[in-house]
């Protein structure tokens, strides 16, 4: 059975819990989403399904990604994504997947893409707390030592430097279900997700 679906996050807000606390949560505009694509162990040496989800203009569309949404018969859609599963799917192409497969109270995966940063410094990046603050030290936010003396003479793989932050794929794991609107495909989950505001996500079960 597929229990991913992908989606969009447009913003944080807060609710009234039922014992009067206030929960912040996210909210994700979820699916609806078409299966395009069923792989099996006999003809491809694995199971999943490929979801699709997100409308996108017709002139966008390229010959070959028609001739493989025409073979699902489905509407061809701007993001898909692979789900891997354990044994063959119960889905079948042009089957629909809706945010009601998740409960109130159930735990979530979610995966996104996160803020890009720029070009960060150690202390940013890295939580390095830096040097002295006054007029006569020459050391602030550098980074420091990185290397030994003339035995290894270099910098080993791997340390931590100035360089590219954020843009990263992140998953933040066990979210707590608060409401699920049917309806409106919008799924609140508790607490913050990877993303800016519209940012794509992969929601599944945990």
């Amino acid at each position: 059975m597929v229990t991913t679906i992908m989606g969009r996050k447009l913003g944080m807000t807060q609710v009234w819990s039922e014992d009067d606390r206030l929960v912040p949560v996210t909210v994700i505009e979820a699916g609806p989403c078409v299966v395009s694509q069923v792989k099996t162990f006999k003809r491809d040496g694995y199971a999943a399904a490929q979801i699709a989800f997100g409308d996108i203009k017709e002139s966008k569309v390229n010959k070959p990604m028609k001739g493989h949404f025409d073979k699902a018969g489905v509407e061809p859609k701007r993001h898909v994504a692979e789900v891997r599963l354990d044994e063959e799917a119960t889905v079948k192409p042009g089957d629909t997947l809706t945010v009601d497969m998740f409960e109130v109270g159930s735990a979530v995966h979610v995966t996104g893409t996160s803020k890009g940063k720029g070009f960060a410094g150690v202390m940013k990046r890295h939580n390095f707390r830096g040097g002295p603050g006054g007029h006569g030290s020459h050391f602030h936010r550098a980074t420091g030592s990185v290397g030994q003396a003339s035995t290894p003479s270099r910098i080993f793989r791997g340390s931590r430097m100035a360089g590219h932050m954020g843009d990263e794929t992140v998953t933040v794991r066990n979210l707590e279900v608060v409401k699920v609107d049917a309806e409106q495909n919008l799924l609140l989950v508790k607490g913050a997700v990877p993303g800016a505001k519209g940012a794509l996500l992969t929601i599944r079960s945990a």
